[in-house]
C-alpha cells in the first residue's frame, strides 16, 4: 500500500448525500478482484447514458475537473453494500481522498485498508470547499501529518483521525504490511514451538 503523507490536487465538488456503493461502482463491475480497470465503472450510471455516452453535468465529466485527485463529497458518503470495489475503483479514477461530514462504517474502515484517506470534517466547513472547487479554485492540499485541509484561499479546516490508522496510512501499511513489522518475533515464536511441541509440525 502506498503512504499518504500529502497530497496537492484537484478537487471535484460532488456534494450529493447519500451516495452508496452501488452508486459508486454498480454491481455488473464486481466480476473481478482485479483493481485495475475498474475506473470504467465509477459512478457509471452518473456519468453516462444508456448508450453509454458521457452525460452533460456530471462534475467528473467536466473537463475542468480532469485528473481530480479529490472528491468532496456529501453527508454518509459509502452507505450501502461492503463492497470493497468502491475504494479500488476511486483510486482506479485517481482519486485518493473523500471529504465528507459523515461516511458509512464499513466503506469508511475499506478506504483505510486500501490507503484511501476519508476525511470527515463539520458540514460547514464541507460547504466552505465545496464553494471553492464550484467557483474555479479546484486545488487544495491535504496534509495527513498535520491533519489540515488548506483550501485555494488558505482557510485551513483540521479533521481529527484515529491514530494508529493515521501511522499505519502514513507508512502506507496495510493488514500484511503491519503484520510483517513482526516478522522477526513470529520466526522466533515459530522457531520455539518447533523445538518444544515438535508434534504440532506433523500436519505442516
Amino acid at each position: 500500500m502506498k503512504a499518504f503523507t500529502r497530497l496537492d490536487g484537484l478537487a471535484a465538488p460532488l456534494g450529493l448525500a447519500n451516495i452508496d456503493t452501488d452508486q459508486i461502482i454498480p454491481k455488473q463491475f464486481l466480476k473481478t478482484v482485479d483493481r485495475e480497470g475498474l475506473a470504467r465503472g465509477l459512478f457509471y450510471d452518473f456519468r453516462f447514458d444508456e448508450q453509454g455516452a458521457p452525460k452533460d453535468g456530471f462534475v467528473l465529466n467536466d473537463p475542468a475537473y480532469k485528473g481530480a485527485q479529490i472528491l468532496i463529497a456529501g453527508d454518509n458518503f459509502g452507505c450501502g453494500s461492503s463492497r470493497e470495489h468502491a475504494p479500488w475503483a476511486l483510486q482506479d479514477f485517481g482519486i485518493n481522498c473523500v471529504i465528507a461530514p459523515s461516511f458509512a462504517d464499513i466503506f469508511h474502515g475499506n478506504c483505510f485498508n486500501n490507503g484511501l484517506l476519508p476525511v470527515v470534517l463539520k458540514p460547514e466547513e464541507v460547504e466552505a470547499l465545496l464553494d471553492e472547487a464550484r467557483g474555479g479554485n479546484h486545488v487544495f492540499s491535504v496534509d495527513l501529518e498535520q491533519q489540515t485541509v488548506t483550501a485555494p484561499s488558505g482557510a485551513v479546516f483540521h479533521f481529527d483521525i484515529d491514530p494508529g490508522r493515521k501511522e499505519k496510512m502514513l507508512k502506507g501499511l496495510d493488514a500484511i504490511g503491519e503484520t510483517l513489522q513482526h516478522a522477526g518475533d513470529i520466526d522466533v515464536y515459530e522457531m520455539k514451538r518447533a523445538i518444544g511441541q515438535p508434534w504440532l509440525e506433523l500436519g505442516a
